[in-house]
């Protein structure tokens, strides 16, 4: 049996799912397991070039559900949802921020820098494994650490 604690859970999950959604065609963007209110819910996030249909997600929930019951990474009850990151998907991990170097993306920091300011919208220009760096539309860049950031998404109003 998996030693069960919230620390270790995302990544026997990533694990367990990275070969099966692979295998399907697919690719895995994210999982996250987080608690909201009293529930706690699974989110594992798959993604293809042209789309995730809810049949997509319908298949990798049941490829998922007897690996995940004999894996047993889980001691609450939790909430198992598949489903396509959306097209103001948040970039995650260091594929993501190079898949979209000169996309348009919006961050919002954890805490106003000293402009008093939170949110900024730009184009994603450089990133590195601590850093992202956009380019704002009056032409200024603005760098920022990754971990200061509450999320780097894509702007799907100007995608």
């Amino acid at each position: 049996m998996a030693k069960k604690n919230q620390g270790n859970t995302v990544e026997l999950v990533t694990k367990l799912c990275e070969p099966l959604v692979k295998s399907m065609g697919l690719t895995l963007w994210d999982v996250r397991f987080v608690k909201e209110g009293a529930l706690w819910y699974l989110r594992i996030f798959i993604d293809k070039p042209e789309g995730i249909t809810i049949e997509d997600c319908e298949a990798v929930t049941r490829a998922l559900d007897k690996p995940l019951d004999e894996l047993d990474p889980i001691e609450q009850n939790y909430t198992l949802e598949v489903s396509s990151p959306g097209i103001e998907r948040e970039l995650c991990k260091y594929e993501h921020f190079d898949s979209f170097l000169g996309a348009p993306v919006m961050l919002r920091l954890i805490r106003p820098d000293e402009s008093g300011e939170r949110d900024f919208k730009g184009t994603l220009i450089f990133h590195d494994k601590d850093n992202a760096t956009i380019k704002l539309s009056n032409g200024d860049e603005k760098t920022v650490r990754k971990k200061d950031t509450v999320y780097i998404k894509l702007d799907d109003f100007n995608i």
